[in-house]
């Protein structure tokens, strides 16, 4: 006499579903987390071999450690400005941000690049050449004595 309830699942879980197994979300997911484990390459190498070279090209700069003092005491490091309490707008910091930038875009560039030499679809074969007028005038004469009845 009394029935169960049973709640109705509501539509949009199915959408939900869907919309989750779909291979494009799943190859987000995996480029999110490929990316990030690259960022972290990138970032070790501009830190310890790009800048340094641009250091010393520049004869010994070291642009993390490049700021102005906006309001406090004048330090020598960024860390030691924060410890202060010294308000810096810290200008060598978004130099190396830049250059991290520009050196993932380029690998990224080159990444792509290679993968679309990979997948490049190989050219439509050539079309045989169309018959001279003397090679025309020969199939005509050969399909002629063909249709001929036999003597």
């Amino acid at each position: 006499m009394s029935q169960l309830f049973r709640p109705q699942k509501p539509a949009w879980i199915d959408e939900f579903k869907t919309f989750l197994l779909r291979g494009n979300v799943i190859d987000l997911a995996v480029a999110v987390v490929i990316g990030a484990a690259f960022t972290g390459i990138v970032t070790s190498l501009v830190a310890n071999i790009i800048n340094p070279l641009i250091g010393l090209v520049t004869g010994g700069v070291d642009f993390s450690n490049h700021f102005i003092t906006l309001k406090g005491a004048v330090q020598p490091t960024i860390a030691a400005a924060k410890k202060a309490g010294a308000v810096t707008l810290n200008y060598g910091l978004f130099v190396n941000a830049v250059i991290n930038f520009v050196i993932v875009a380029f690998a990224i560039f080159w990444m792509i690049r290679t993968v679309q030499k990979l997948y490049r679809q190989p050219p439509p074969p050539e079309a045989a050449p169309a018959p001279t007028p003397t090679e025309q005038l020969l199939t005509e004469i050969r399909d002629l004595l063909k249709s001929r009845p036999q003597a």
